[in-house]
């Protein structure tokens, strides 16, 4: 099986994917709908809409996003917000939390990487920063949204009542629930940084470098190296 048919195989399989998660949560409306929880019903279908960002962005940038980044993007929004808020998941499974934001301590550093990878190689861009500071820039970005992240939990647990920092470890205040997510987090982020500083500077593939290289092979007018004349 040549690279091309491989990567089309691949590409049904996440378009079945994102699709089978977004009926997934059209059903959990319908059950909310069916219970009178008009609430979650409500929620529901906000989480639904949400699913649709990665293509509206990619359509408004006019960028391709891989379809891997797409299904994972949907399906931590399904698992984080379907799940985790709606079906009560962070009180079902204690490790539900940790694994959802290791998750976006990966996911988040990924899209730093590709953020100042794309402005580091685009000739339209007068931009060349060593590996180690894009390495660096990609931990700081995810570091930072999970830290707003945390803001908006707290935010909405003290003007809305909400329970979204939670209890742990005899901590009743929900401070170890945030350091263990901020940790969680700058893990993630640094996993992804290494394996990007380890391809920009030795060339080594892993998932990662792999998922960065199909964005590139996607989007060549991003990485032309014919430069504009001014």
């Amino acid at each position: 099986m040549n690279r091309r048919h491989e990567d089309s195989w691949f590409d049904v399989i996440h378009k079945f994917l994102v699709v089978f998660l977004r009926l997934l949560i059209a059903f959990g409306i319908l059950l909310e709908v069916y219970e009178a929880l008009w609430l979650n019903a409500a929620i529901a279908a906000g989480i639904l809409l949400l699913t649709f960002l990665p293509t509206i962005f990619a359509s408004r940038v006019q960028v391709e996003i891989p379809p891997e980044f797409e299904v994972l993007t949907v399906a931590f929004i399904f698992a984080s917000l379907f799940l985790g808020e709606t079906r009560q998941f962070y009180s079902k499974f204690w490790w539900w939390d940790i694994a959802l934001h290791a998750t976006s301590g990966v996911l988040l550093g990924v899209l730093g990487l590709l953020l100042v990878y794309v402005l580091n190689e685009t000739p339209r861009v007068d931009l060349h920063l060593r590996p180690g500071f894009v390495a660096f820039f990609a931990f700081c970005f995810a570091l930072s949204i999970g830290t707003v992240w945390e803001m908006f939990e707290f935010g909405m647990d003290h003007f809305f009542g909400m329970n979204m920092q939670k209890p742990m470890l005899n901590d009743p205040s929900g401070l170890t629930d945030t350091m263990i997510d901020l940790i969680v987090d700058a893990l993630g982020a640094m996993l992804v940084s290494i394996a990007g500083y380890v391809y920009m500077k030795r060339g080594n593939e892993s998932i990662i470098d792999r998922g960065i290289q199909r964005f590139i092979q996607r989007n060549p007018r991003l990485f032309s190296t014919k430069v504009n004349p001014r």
